[in-house]
């Protein structure tokens, strides 16, 4: 699947963003991604900075998402940013080993996933009726 996604880098990060034209945190970037997709996926109104938070609501949402093998272009990508959390930050895969996410200092942004290697989690499809 492809998606465009160019004019999202540049974004500057906010906290709870959820609005293109002002910033994005990373859910607001993977809500947008997906829409873009055609799939409305649900709302996580938890600030950037309640990593446990995050972690705790990400893990018991789990079963509404379709775990993947590997990345597929447009899929979620999830990581571990805090040691010891489950997950606490997502991306979005967009193919050539690279992902789009969005992230303090630099906003959106797309990056390697081999530089972040040892914090993904996993990839992921929606599921659960998300469509």
């Amino acid at each position: 699947m492809d998606f465009t996604y160019d004019d999202l880098v540049g974004i500057p990060f906010i906290d709870g963003g959820r609005d293109a034209k002002s910033g994005l945190d990373c859910w607001g970037l993977a809500k947008e991604a997906f829409r873009r997709q055609g799939c409305e996926v649900p709302d996580y109104h938890i600030s950037a900075i309640e990593a446990a938070d995050i972690a705790g609501t990400m893990k018991r949402q789990e079963d509404d998402w379709i775990s993947l093998d590997g990345p597929r272009v447009g899929c979620l990508v999830l990581l571990r940013l805090t040691p010891g959390l489950w997950a606490n930050h997502v991306g979005i895969y967009v193919g050539d080993g690279r992902f789009l996410h969005a992230y303090l200092p630099t906003g959106v942004c797309v990056d390697r996933l081999r530089r972040w290697q040892s914090r993904i989690v996993g990839y992921y499809s929606p599921g659960g009726g998300w469509h």
